[in-house]
């Protein structure tokens, strides 16, 4: 019986010590789908973090692209200017040249460049002020020795014109 004694009470200590072996177990499932849930939702918010990065990053390379296509339409833009400034530079140069190699100066009207085809005082007086809103030194075309050269032509024209209308 002693031994059944014995038995018995190694039966409820090792009943015992399952109980508590289960009990720790059930605590420690607990434990895992507690922890289980709470890295489900951390993965979730990290997830939408990484949604919301990647829609950021992709909204930001399209506003890039977009403001890279503006700069180079900007710059072919600039380019096209530029080639035409050059070419209206050349041309105004050119005409330039051109009219200081013509330039003679004398007392007929016939010889003058800028006031050919002028044949009275009145029409000589409208060519002038055309001429010099063209060629004033403050305009983009405007050159001071093309101005001079306007304005002595147009005197030596008008003292040619009032000799005339003097004498007739």
């Amino acid at each position: 019986m002693e031994e059944l004694q014995e038995l018995k009470a190694w039966l409820f200590r090792e009943n015992i010590r399952l109980e508590a072996a289960a009990k720790e177990l059930k605590q420690m499932q607990e434990q895992f789908l507690k922890e289980k849930v709470q890295f489900q939702e951390e993965m979730k918010l990290l997830n939408r973090k990484v949604i919301g990065e990647r829609q950021r990053l992709k909204e930001d390379s399209q506003f890039f692209e977009k403001k890279m296509e503006i700069l180079q339409n900007g710059f072919r833009q600039l380019d096209l200017d530029r080639r035409c400034l050059d070419k209206e530079w050349a041309r105004l140069n050119a005409e330039k040249e051109l009219l200081d190699g013509h330039f003679i100066y004398g007392s007929h009207p016939e010889v003058s460049v800028f006031f050919q085809g002028v044949s009275n005082p009145l029409a000589l007086k409208k060519r002038y002020k055309d001429l010099i809103k063209i060629f004033h030194p403050d305009n983009l075309a405007g050159d001071k020795d093309v101005i001079q050269r306007i304005n002595k032509e147009y005197e030596q024209l008008k003292e040619h014109y009032e000799k005339e209308f003097r004498h007739a």
